[in-house]
């Protein structure tokens, strides 16, 4: 049986394999939703800080000894906590200023952090090895689905879809969104501003972080693995609609399946479809699928 002209199973099997990469997206492109939605904050360094939890987990296994279940518990908190750091020294005087010179001042960071991760490191790739209860395969008929692949999509769908929960549903959500639109109102209620803002930062840097260590087993550890992917996940985030979670993460798991079903069919094309795809959105509907128009 053949799909335009495709095996099923090739159909099937590509179509799976763009869903686990599309949660990556989603979580990557999630974290920078969090951030420039309530922050109004381009964060370009988002990359390099996703880079940055792959090498926690593989300095906390080198080292320490601390298996992959340590790692996603710890690398969050770790980076999570160095994001706050970053809050407080740098992003805090640029918040009233254009989006253009936090782009650039996470930009530089980015670079920053990749040429430390370059240095010590230098740029061939570091194995991460896949956790005993993750290994093997599940045979689904029309393919052989590595069980840890299955659990990355899990995994990504639950932060992700807790993370919407958490920002449009609850009454700590309504106080972040609020924080943002009027701070002083939200201040006279008794509610530290400052605190949340920095403990918002951080909470979008550990969900680069999660991303990271999920993505430890699948790919080569490596101080460029941030910024091959950022580009992909600013277009994610734009074609959502920029500072929309429900947006980034419906559009990182559809442009994901849409990515590799392009390998199926036209294989030349899959690199550059997501941008195609940006360039007719915003086109047709400039503030994204999910964006509010101005």
């Amino acid at each position: 049986m053949e799909i335009f002209g495709v095996p099923i199973q090739a159909f099937l099997g590509q179509l799976l394999l763009g869903l686990v990469n599309g949660s990556f997206y989603a979580m990557l492109s999630l974290g920078l939703a969090v951030i420039f939605g309530l922050l109004n904050i381009i964060n370009f360094s988002h990359g390099a800080l996703y880079m940055m939890g792959a090498y926690v987990a593989f300095l906390a296994l080198d080292l320490l000894g601390l298996g992959f279940w340590w790692s996603l518990a710890l690398a969050p908190l770790i980076v999570g906590g160095f994001g706050i750091i970053i809050e407080r020294l740098l992003m805090r005087w640029i918040y009233k200023l254009d989006h253009l010179y936090g782009l650039l001042l996470t930009f530089g960071l980015a670079l920053i952090i990749e040429g430390v991760y370059r240095y010590f490191f230098g740029v061939s790739g570091q194995p991460y090895p896949v956790p005993d209860a993750l290994r093997g395969a599940t045979d689904l008929g029309f393919m052989i689905l590595p069980n840890y692949r299955a659990f990355v999509v899990l995994a990504s769908l639950i932060v992700c879809l807790g993370t919407w929960y958490v920002i449009e549903r609850t009454r700590l959500g309504a106080y972040l969104r609020a924080g943002t639109e009027n701070p002083q109102l939200v201040q006279a209620f008794g509610v530290n501003v400052p605190l949340m803002v920095t403990l918002t930062f951080g909470f979008g840097v550990a969900l680069a972080a999660i991303g990271g260590v999920l993505a430890a087993p699948v790919i080569q550890i490596n101080p460029l693995m941030g910024s091959n992917i950022i580009i992909v996940v600013f277009a994610v985030v734009v074609i959502g609609g920029m500072g929309s979670i429900l947006g980034s993460i419906l559009t990182g798991l559809g442009l994901g399946v849409i990515e590799g079903l392009a390998k199926v069919y036209y294989a030349e094309a899959s690199s550059t479809v997501v941008f195609v795809i940006m360039a007719i959105v915003l086109m047709v509907r400039p503030a994204g699928l999910f964006g509010k128009e101005k």
